[in-house]
């Protein structure tokens, strides 16, 4: 029986082009600006350290650090140090109202329907904790936050890897197999079902269905189990 659900968020409670096309533009565009405003703070010099150290040089100059964090935007990089400054610098587009955080309708029904009918819910998601916690206090539909009982980032683990899903599993105590995954990428859906949890693939521009090994829908008001 399903007593937990873990939720991935690009792709399957928010929309793609919601993160690609507002939040990652806008921390490349505040990088520079929120590096030299900020890098004298214990939590951002700490961050920064972290990037040069991942760099292989501890010793680079701080534009050198911002070129390297820009350059990891632009290919995509999931690596904390810069998901965790991209987060700080969405929680001051969130507050200045540049922006409000993208939830699909059925997933925030269904989310409240599953919440109210006592089901565990998770958030497990590349971007950082603080970036989750953001997206989902300042959406359309108010601030979902409470729907929650915890977030889960990379420092979980890597999402195609089984080990992170484990993990997951054994921080909220419920077995793997009362456990439903909900993801749009098939590699993270294979790592949590060959940690034995149940995984349901979100394909919001498909058709829903079986594809391979994995039940697949077309939104959250088709997700079923028992």
């Amino acid at each position: 029986m399903i007593k937990a659900i873990v939720t991935d968020i690009e792709g399957t409670t928010s929309s793609l082009s919601f993160v690609k096309d507002v939040l990652f533009p806008y921390a490349r565009q505040h990088m520079e600006v929120f590096v030299h405003s900020h890098e004298n703070d214990p939590q951002v010099g700490k961050l920064l350290n972290e990037v040069r150290q991942l760099a292989g040089n501890a010793s680079l100059v701080l534009d050198d650090v911002i070129a390297q964090l820009i350059r990891w935007i632009d290919q995509d990089k999931k690596i904390t140090p810069l998901k965790a400054l991209q987060g700080l610098i969405w929680e001051q587009g969130y507050a200045n109202g540049d922006f409000h955080g993208h939830v699909y309708a059925d997933a925030v029904a269904q989310l409240r329907h599953w919440h109210a009918a006592g089901i565990k819910l998770y958030v497990y998601s590349s971007g950082s904790v603080y970036a989750q916690k953001l997206l989902f206090a300042h959406t359309a539909f108010g601030d979902l936050t409470p729907l929650f009982s915890g977030y889960f980032d990379t420092n979980i683990g890597a999402k195609q890897e089984t080990r992170s899903y484990q993990n997951i599993a054994q921080n909220i105590g419920i077995r793997p197999e009362d456990c439903l995954f909900l993801s749009d990428i098939q590699g993270e859906l294979d790592a949590a079902h060959q940690a034995g949890m149940q995984t349901c693939l979100l394909m919001r521009d498909g058709i829903g269905g079986q594809h391979g090994t994995q039940s697949a829908v077309a939104d959250f008001n088709a997700i079923q189990f028992k």
